[in-house]
């Protein structure tokens, strides 16, 4: 059983795939909660900030969330989205943090239908949870977007940094990279030698910065900074192409 919080069909935003026409799955919970990102919401009139998606993070929408128990059935209507779309689109697992379920019965056994069908898989993650590759095969055919969270999220380094997890999935995945979401601030003090720390064990590892943004106008408060890090020190600048183009909707 896992939680699923959106499913929809869009365009790739952010990283090594942006432009791509993706499906996406994102779903229900978080290891992080990231509340140095600054994103507002609202519980009960409580004023509450954290990650751009605190609707599949905080608990509090967890009632919210589908419960996906029976794969067969999930399948079989994740299969009519995709003869609607009329081809094998890439498939974009996101969260919250998806690979809390990554040993789940149901969960694999999504991740194993993909791979057979031959579909490329990306899984969002914050690199914080130890895969055991060996006993979930299906993993090795995944591709990574390790996001993983640096001092400006407001978490405790030893919360959000798990070398041994980074390391197992940088290993074994058929594909990854580093993608990095910094802030003017950052930039201006540690981004650079947080970043450092993070990827010391890699020889030419690609890295991908991204401004901080959970809507149009917080990007472009950071957006040339970082385009500019970016520059000077041989990293590559990621968008994020959904909230330039839809601000701050949800299902893009």
């Amino acid at each position: 059983m896992f939680y699923l919080t959106e499913q929809f069909f869009s365009i790739q935003g952010e990283g090594k795939y942006a432009g791509v026409p993706s499906y996406f799955l994102r779903t229900g919970g978080c290891n992080l909660s990231c509340p140095g990102f600054g994103a507002k919401y609202k519980i009960n009139d409580l004023e509450c900030t954290g990650c751009d998606t605190y609707f599949a993070v905080d608990s509090h929408f967890s009632s919210q969330w589908k419960k996906i128990t029976d794969l067969k059935e999930f399948i079989q209507r994740l299969d009519e989205e995709f003869k609607k779309i009329g081809y094998l689109p890439h498939v974009v697992i996101t969260g919250g943090e998806p690979l809390l379920y990554y040993a789940d019965r149901v969960f694999y056994g999504l991740i194993k239908w993909l791979v057979k069908r031959g579909i490329q898989v990306t899984f969002e993650t914050n690199g914080t949870i130890e895969i055991d590759f060996e006993r979930y095969s299906a993993y090795k055919s995944c591709i990574f977007a390790l996001s993983i969270k640096l001092s400006n999220s407001g978490e405790d380094f030893h919360k959000r940094i798990n070398f041994r997890a980074i390391k197992s999935i940088v290993l074994n995945s058929k594909d990854s990279f580093f993608k990095f979401t910094i802030t003017k601030q950052l930039i201006n003090t540690t981004a650079l030698g947080e970043i450092a720390v993070v990827i010391q064990d890699y020889k030419n590892p690609l890295i991908y910065c991204m401004p901080v943004g959970e809507s149009r106008a917080t990007i472009w408060h950071n957006d040339r900074a970082v385009f500019e890090f970016c520059m000077k020190y041989g990293f590559i600048y990621s968008d994020r192409l959904h909230i330039r183009i839809f601000d701050t909707t949800q299902g893009v």
